[in-house]
């Protein structure tokens, strides 16, 4: 089985769900609470493992009840932790997460510990980077860590899986590094300066941003599904239609789920199918590791 590394975040998640969304200044009466474990490294590594993949994850956590509480979900999971970090100074990782009636969502992150994992801690970990067979990041932690480790991915032959969210500019040695990019439309416009609103834009979006070095684009489209682009080939993947109830972590299942795919052998068009059918189970339940479906749930389809 090939083995799979995450790096990234791990977050505590504080969720109401309401009717809708406040606007600045609004209070809302009414809305339901849920805590559930989060961050968008921890969901990645959450996916994989649900999905029957092997995975470890290399992240950083505070010394403190929600650290300590998510390093045991991610045993009970499956999850080599032995790369997860402490930090004595800053406190575990925590998102507070707004969830309207038609599912759309509003979040706030305060990165903790996790804005703190450091490339000091990924050499220590080099080992293990360097045993994967692919490597899935995010943006919720540091820019230069993440382009460390990418460099020690991509010199030994890692695969490297980048999932660009949040939205950052990335360094041109970062996009060579990389064997696919993941960018929703937001993102997608922020790397290639095209306004993604269709099929036919997100095209020439996975043009440019394949022009800098990228092997695979994949532009995900919400509710119309994901374009790839691969060398000289396009794939439009349409979505699974689904009645959805919360998007909170949709996008960290796909990337989980897409790498699953990979591992398994899958050409990219059917990884991107397997990985669309994960993120439409997820969307219609709350929360967001409590939302990320198993491989039995997946083969109903």
């Amino acid at each position: 089985m090939s083995k799979i590394a995450v790096i990234g975040s791990s977050n505590t998640d504080m969720v109401i769900k309401a009717s809708r969304l406040p606007v600045p200044g609004e209070t809302i009466i009414g809305g339901t609470f849920m805590m559930n474990p989060g961050g968008k490294g921890a969901n990645q590594a959450v996916t994989i493992a649900r999905l029957g993949g092997q995975v470890s994850f290399i992240t950083k956590t505070g010394n403190d009840l929600f650290g300590r509480q998510s390093i045991e979900l991610y045993k009970t999971e499956g999850i080599d932790t032995r790369y997860i970090f402490s930090s004595a100074d800053n406190p575990s990782g925590v998102a507070l997460i707004s969830v309207d009636a038609k599912g759309e969502n509003c979040i706030l992150v305060a990165p903790g510990a996790n804005g703190t994992l450091s490339v000091q801690d990924i050499e220590k970990a080099r080992a293990e980077i360097e045993a994967a067979d692919l490597l899935l990041m995010q943006l919720e932690i540091p820019m230069a860590t993440v382009e460390y480790a990418a460099d020690i991915a991509a010199s030994k032959g890692v695969k490297v899986i980048l999932n660009p969210a949040p939205a950052q500019v990335l360094s041109p040695k970062l996009l060579k590094n990389l064997y696919v990019i993941t960018p929703n439309k937001s993102e997608a416009e922020l790397l290639s300066g095209i306004t993604v609103k269709d099929w036919s834009s997100a095209r020439r979006a996975s043009d440019i941003i394949s022009a800098k070095g990228v092997d695979i684009v994949i532009i995900t489209l919400g509710a119309k599904g994901a374009l790839v682009k691969e060398g000289t080939d396009y794939f439009e993947i349409p979505a699974v239609k689904v009645e959805a109830v919360d998007t909170t972590a949709a996008g960290d299942t796909f990337c989980g789920a897409l790498c699953v795919g990979i591992s398994e052998g899958k050409n990219i068009a059917d990884a991107v199918k397997f990985a669309c059918q994960a993120a439409a189970i997820a969307v219609t339940r709350m929360g967001a590791q409590a939302s990320v479906p198993y491989r039995h749930e997946i083969e109903k389809y």
